[in-house]
């Protein structure tokens, strides 16, 4: 795939420092890879027209602002034709953070985030469960999250 976009050490460079700290300013990437901030800015515009940067995020803890529930959920389909219309519905789902359609036992696995265990029931009992298409779902409720990182990415 990144061959079709052509990139070289100096995008896999930018990429890589930008995933480790988001906030690092043009002009001090630049000098920790011995080019302009110039030459970052326009990187990182060539990579934002490639899809290949879709923004920067602000990492929250969302613990600290009360949301104390992390939850991943299997969905079963009634049938995997129904994919594009659940997603659709449960998109309109603010505490569902990420989705994706899986292999296995079942059809999606979702993460769901909650302020605590009522807001989770409602999601699950209220909304989760009269989307058409759903024929059931298997609650996970996460523990204790011991890391989350990204990939390293580079151009070997």
């Amino acid at each position: 795939m990144a061959a079709k976009f052509n990139l070289d050490k100096l995008d896999y460079q930018i990429i890589y420092e930008m995933m480790e700290t988001a906030e690092i300013s043009y002009a001090d990437l630049g000098k920790k890879l011995y080019v302009s901030g110039g030459t970052i800015h326009v990187r990182i515009k060539k990579l934002q027209e490639m899809g290949i940067v879709k923004g920067t995020r602000l990492n929250v803890d969302l613990k600290l602002l009360g949301y104390d529930v992390i939850a991943f959920i299997g969905i079963y389909l009634e049938k995997s034709s129904l994919y594009d219309v659940v997603v659709k519905e449960l998109t309109k789902i603010p505490q569902i953070v990420r989705l994706n359609y899986t292999t296995g036992n079942y059809s999606m696995f979702a993460e769901i985030v909650c302020k605590d265990i009522n807001q989770l029931r409602h999601v699950l009992h209220d909304e989760l469960q009269k989307i058409k298409g759903i024929e059931r779902t298997e609650t996970f409720i996460s523990l204790e999250e011991s890391f989350n990182r990204n990939v390293v990415v580079t151009n070997q």
